[in-house]
């Protein structure tokens, strides 16, 4: 018989050569126990991946983009699905959100793009990574890694910065003291610090740059925000 996945002629359980099953067992019970648990998994994922992006991020990173990339969940769903633990933590003890926040006395395009924002964080952030990994390029050009690997860097360091946003957000729901604020001032610091030893943590400047380069990126995302809807508006009336 051919492969299903690849046609190559296949004479064993497996493809030969891409390694798809010649017959897919059918999903019941297990196999949605086994998929949670290949999840959650301690050694390859997401708590693991927590585990190494908090004791060792830059050199964990460094192995993901150059040795090993199975040990790390994949950084676009690491990212989406630490937004959604902030959100669901956001909404649970409805906490209104103190780091993206914009008011307006009408509903204007800026409002709803901001509305948005704050309601997909997961996407908010990759477009929010991408302003922040230029500034990286220009404060880091002396670098070998392209753009596209910072922003990998970016996805796995934020995600972690949503989790901290997160256990923020749990405290304050569960204390009623306002801690938002003290919660983004650790993410900051944490994305700054693994940012910095991602580029070499023996230089305290590695960590200077880092954190200029994520405010900077930061801000510019927040002024694009506020100019694309200040455009939008201009054009429609």
């Amino acid at each position: 018989m051919n492969c299903k996945n690849c046609t190559t002629e296949v004479h064993s359980n497996y493809c030969p050569d891409c390694g798809h099953p010649t017959n897919l067992k059918r999903i019941d019970g297990h196999y949605i126990v086994h998929e949670i648990e290949h999840v959650l998994h301690f050694e390859r994922g997401i708590l693991y991946t927590i585990r190494e992006l908090i004791t060792n991020p830059g050199q964990n990173v460094r192995n993901y983009l150059s040795e090993n990339r199975n040990r790390l969940v994949k950084p676009i769903i690491f990212i989406i699905i630490t937004s959604l633990i902030y959100s669901v933590a956001i909404s649970f003890f409805h906490i209104e959100d103190d780091y993206v926040k914009f008011k307006g006395a009408e509903l204007t395009t800026t409002v709803k793009i901001f509305s948005w924002i704050q309601g997909h964080y997961g996407y908010a952030n990759i477009i929010m990574g991408i302003f922040i990994t230029l500034w990286i390029k220009l404060f880091f050009r002396k670098s070998n890694y392209n753009l596209f690997e910072v922003l990998i860097l970016l996805c796995f360091v934020m995600g972690i910065g949503m989790l901290i946003f997160a256990l923020f957000a749990l405290a304050q729901g569960l204390t009623k003291a306002n801690l938002m604020a003290i919660g983004g001032l650790v993410g900051i610091i944490y994305c700054s610090w693994a940012i910095g030893s991602f580029f070499g943590r023996d230089k305290i400047t590695n960590y200077v740059k880092a954190f200029f380069a994520y405010m900077l990126g930061m801000i510019t995302f927040t002024v694009a925000a506020i100019l694309l809807g200040f455009l939008i508006d201009f054009i429609i009336k």
